[in-house]
């Protein structure tokens, strides 16, 4: 048994708009290879008349293209299976995300040459950056064009080389207005819209871009391949250590001028210990992770109770080459006991640059502080008056604790002595924190040095293993006030971060019910804008150009002519009444303002309704409905124009020999009514745009309406408590169900 053959490789040649050269590219390397003795074969050029683009050809041999005709009409395809038979060691494939016509083989032409690539044929091909899946929404905003013509970014990243063919705008418009790209008569308008030179700029910048991230993706396969840890300098990257202290914008915005000096990507990076907490306010993390955000920079949150070897190890993972951090604000105390982050990080980051940034905090000092930095201050969490009081029984209370002991002196132990004392500085601890526990430590400590070891009345210690004693009660007495100091003041931390959470979480949830409502009607407004550009001007420009035309006194119109400018008026005032009916059924459902009062009613009834709305004639409509099918509770006039837009959207799709059929039928406590259709249909990964407002798809510009039919109609469905659903019509074609809710208890 043969061994199966090798996977071919992928060359892709990526460019950032038609004209700078791929196909030409693609060519000269197809090329070279067949003056080297490798078999090369051109399964698919498209020149688009470009004669310097047929003269690179030169004596490569040319596949035979495939005709297949669809829907009456000849189209031209790759010959897949003419081109697996030739079996070429190299396949030149242009246009690498043509849609293939319906007939064959597979629907892409990317889908073509992975069969050809499972052959073990190599294959070169093209595709512009406005044809990637993951670009295609941006272009189209910088462009005005939408491409519908995608690829998924998955498949170009996995080719074995893609090579990016530059030319800078100037010089592309130069080749448009040679006219080396587009037909004369094109030119102009080319250079006017598309191939605009801050349009062009756009492109090259997210084709140079995309080929700099994929190759950061090789870089970091091959380090881990070959067990690379160091970081490679080939490109900086700057980090930001965010902890929701005060002073962080400053910091994010430091940081963000040094990456925009460095021309550097920015990633923010926040430790979050292993317990859920955070050293500091969640508010105020959040503001630094949207001033992040705003600045261009990516957040990244990771987990440790070691914050300096956590970023460390993050710098490390996403290869950055400068991180700042904000200097420390902590006491002595706390980087004596703690140690310090800052020092840490310098000690263990090897060659990665460490820029420490002092973060004042004056500006700060005129907004109330946040409650989890308030708490977590000593003061807040012992206040005043508590550590006033716990010093008076710092010093106190060993005298007293000396006072009661000492008639017992001979008759006790040290060591009980010394157990006593220790309870004492750990209530004290408990009330005013290390400071008075520190300061009950020193004062029991001598006081017992004084009167409960030998030799009394002396500072001297005449038994080793008292001074021992006495030690380690200091040292205990210091360490447990410190740890349960410590212990209070994560309770209080935790106490704020819930209460800070619920509080952030309930502000998110209030800021998403808003920042939706916002882009729904910023949405909203640009489609009307756009539709009242056009389809609302349409058809007063008609009325008004009929209404001129029977004023003239200048031509005499014949009885025919002022008929046919009678009905233009008339026909479009109808067409202007749908269209402003349907933008204000819109704005009432959008505003939900739509008031429903729910009745029994036959479907027949609605269908007789709806059928005279949509203006369907008999001959196009064939109802398939039961006698005793159930009647529905809904409100009659929203249900009977959802019925109407529905119907009226097949009608106009459905090919004019073939009437729609409507169907109902009882399904469990609803009823179904399904208006079935054999148009074009719609691709399931376009059902859910098509519901949205102001929605044609692929529909022509002088279709009659807005987009507005499908939207109305689910927004009525919904409003009476049924649904609304697109489906494939079996052979081709779309079926939109309604689903309607029965009357309780039987039919109408």
């Amino acid at each position: 048994m043969s061994p199966p053959p090798r996977r071919g490789r992928l060359r892709i040649y990526l460019g950032a708009a038609p004209g700078v050269g791929k196909t030409v590219a693609m060519l000269d390397e197809g090329w070279r290879r067949r003056e080297r003795g490798t078999d090369v074969v051109v399964g698919w050029i498209e020149d688009h008349g470009r004669a310097e683009t047929r003269a690179r050809v030169r004596d490569l041999e040319v596949l035979p293209r495939r005709t297949i005709t669809h829907r009456g009409v000849a189209f031209t395809e790759m010959d897949l299976d003419a081109l697996l038979a030739r079996a070429p060691e190299v396949a030149l494939v242009d246009e690498y995300a043509h849609t293939n016509v319906p007939g064959s083989a597979h629907a892409k032409r990317w889908e073509d040459v992975e069969a050809l690539l499972d052959a073990g044929i190599d294959v070169i091909s093209t595709v512009n950056v406005q044809h990637l899946e993951s670009l295609n929404d941006t272009v189209e905003a910088i462009t005005g064009v939408a491409q519908r013509e995608t690829v998924p970014d998955a498949v170009v990243r996995a080719a074995d080389q893609v090579e990016l063919v530059d030319m800078t705008p100037e010089a592309l418009r130069r080749r448009m207005a040679h006219g080396n790209v587009y037909a004369a008569d094109k030119v102009d308008a080319a250079l006017a819209n598309y191939f605009r030179e801050g349009n062009l700029g756009a492109l090259r910048e997210l084709a140079l871009l995309w080929v700099a991230d994929r190759v950061d993706e090789s870089l970091i396969a091959y380090r881990e391949r070959h067990g690379i840890a160091a970081a490679w300098e080939a490109r900086e990257r700057v980090m930001v250590a965010l902890t929701g202290a005060p002073g962080g914008d400053r910091l994010v915005r430091r940081a963000a001028r040094i990456a925009g000096r460095l021309k550097a990507p920015l990633v923010g990076v926040h430790v979050r210990r292993s317990d859920g907490l955070s050293s500091g306010s969640e508010v105020k993390l959040e503001q630094d992770k949207k001033l992040l955000a705003d600045l261009g920079g990516r957040f990244v949150e990771t987990t440790g109770d070691d914050v300096a070897e956590a970023l460390v190890r993050t710098a490390r993972q996403e290869d950055v080459t400068q991180v700042v951090l904000g200097a420390s604000r902590r006491s002595r105390w706390a980087e004596l006991t703690e140690g310090s982050v800052v020092n840490k990080v310098l000690r263990i980051s090897g060659p990665v640059d460490v820029h420490v940034i002092s973060t004042d905090e004056a500006d700060a000092a005129d907004r109330p502080p946040t409650p989890a930095a308030g708490r977590a201050r000593g003061g807040a969490l012992f206040p005043r008056r508590r550590r006033t009081v716990a010093y008076g029984l710092s010093l106190l209370g060993p005298v007293l604790l000396t006072l009661v002991l000492l008639p017992f002196r001979g008759e006790i132990n040290l060591s009980t002595v010394l157990l006593l004392l220790l309870s004492l500085v750990v209530a004290v601890a408990g009330i005013g924190g290390t400071g008075p526990a520190v300061v009950a430590a020193v004062a029991g400590t001598l006081l017992v040095n004084w009167f409960f070891t030998p030799p009394y009345g002396t500072v001297t210690i005449s038994d080793p293993e008292n001074l021992l004693s006495l030690g380690i009660l200091a040292a205990v007495g210091i360490t447990v006030a410190a740890l349960l100091e410590r212990a209070l003041r994560r309770r209080v931390e935790a106490e704020a971060a819930r209460a800070e959470a619920a509080e952030l979480a309930q502000e998110l949830r209030l800021g998403e019910a808003e920042a939706d409502r916002l882009a729904t009607a910023n949405a909203l407004r640009t489609a009307l804008l756009r539709a009242v550009s056009h389809d609302l001007r349409t058809p007063l420009a008609s009325m008004k150009a009929s209404v001129t035309s029977l004023m003239q006194d200048d031509v005499a119109w014949s009885d025919e002519d002022t008929r046919t400018f009678l009905e233009t008026i008339d026909t479009e005032a109808d067409r202007l009444d749908r269209l402003v009916g349907e933008l204000l059924d819109m704005g009432r459902i959008e505003a939900g303002a739509v008031e429903v009062a729910l009745t029994p009613v036959s479907v027949d009834e609605l269908l007789a309704g709806a059928l005279d709305g949509a203006g369907a004639t008999p001959d196009r409509i064939r109802l398939e409905v039961p006698d005793d099918l159930p009647g529905v509770v809904v409100d009659p006039p929203l249900v009977e124009r959802a019925l109407a837009n529905v119907l009226a959207n097949a009608l106009r799709h459905a090919p004019p020999d073939t009437p729609v059929r409507v169907e109902a039928a009882g399904l469990g406590d609803d009823v179904v009514v399904r208006v079935v259709d054999t148009g074009p249909g719609i691709r399931p990964d376009q059902r859910e745009r098509v519901l949205q407002p102001f929605q044609r798809l692929g529909d022509g510009r002088a279709d009659p309406g807005v987009g507005l039919g499908l939207a109305v109609a689910r927004g009525f469905t919904e409003a009476v408590g049924g649904r609304l659903d697109l489906d494939d019509t079996p052979g081709g074609g779309l079926t939109v169900t309604l689903t309607l809710p029965r009357r309780p208890g039987g039919e109408s």
